[in-house]
């Protein structure tokens, strides 16, 4: 069995998870290793598993997929034939029995939060609050498996307000629901009190819900597996940060554009 990290950009994606006419990022990575013949057309790859299913325009570094790879299929070899907008840039060999998503034992999330008029203390109690562990039934539509440990923290970063949220694993929906709450607080200019509204036992719905934010600037930046070494292949990280050193470009020049339209809507 080889473990492999993916990065990959979510936007052009109908989420991680295989579906049938839409275009997924393991939909994508079956269709690869089907060309590569290392699973016939339909199969899925023996022993597989994946570390989350990422909503669709969610973004991942530390994706981890896992299954059973031939000695060639490296991280390099994996990127001569995925599309661009999905590297493999480490792997590591792990045990028979390894599953991506319950050998986890923690997760990170990252949701860069536009919000250059913030109050960035707010912003950093309320993330103190929701910290620990909590049932956070008003955070998801699961409707089990909602007590979890989070760890959140927020740091300034220009104009955006860059919020970390760690657990073990989270119910569906959650870390945009997080963040909205912190949006919330931070910038629409809710009382702290709203974060032990939100974290209490009645069920909010209608106006009183939970706001859940864009899928767009949320990125997977981490997955644990303690006692497991993924070895970086120098090959495949130069052609991730070729890949999306041209997105940054093109971003970028896009953010040009919109400025100089802007500036002559007078």
């Amino acid at each position: 069995m080889r473990a492999f990290r993916l990065a990959y950009d979510g936007r052009p994606f109908y989420g991680f998870q295989r579906q049938p006419d839409v275009r997924t990022v393991e939909g994508t990575l079956f269709s690869t290793l089907e060309t590569a013949e290392i699973v016939d057309e339909g199969e899925t790859p023996p022993g597989y598993a994946a570390a989350g299913r990422t909503d669709a325009g969610v973004s991942a570094v530390e994706q981890t997929v896992a299954f059973e790879a031939p000695d060639w299929c490296t991280p390099a070899a994996l990127n001569g034939r995925l599309p661009g907008s999905i590297r493999a840039w480490a792997a590591a060999d792990v045990p028979d029995d390894f599953h991506s998503t319950h050998d986890a034992a923690s997760r990170r999330y990252t949701y860069h939060l536009h919000a250059p008029d913030a109050d960035d203390s707010a912003a950093r109690e309320a993330a103190t609050r929701l910290s620990g562990e909590h049932d956070f039934h008003n955070f998801t539509s699961d409707e089990t498996g909602t007590v979890r440990d989070v760890s959140a923290g927020v740091e300034r970063d220009g104009e955006f307000l860059v919020v970390t949220v760690s657990a073990g694993g989270f119910p569906r929906g959650f870390v945009r629901r997080l963040v909205g709450v912190l949006a919330e607080v931070a910038v629409e200019g809710y009382s702290l009190s709203r974060v032990d509204e939100v974290l209490g036992d009645e069920s909010l719905q209608g106006g009183k819900g939970v706001p859940r934010m864009p899928p767009e600037p949320l990125v997977l930046t981490g997955v644990n597996y303690p006692g497991v070494e993924f070895v970086v292949d120098d090959e495949a990280v130069e052609s991730a940060r070729a890949v999306f050193e041209e997105r940054r470009i093109a971003a970028l020049e896009r953010r040009r554009i919109a400025e100089t339209v802007l500036s002559g809507l007078r």
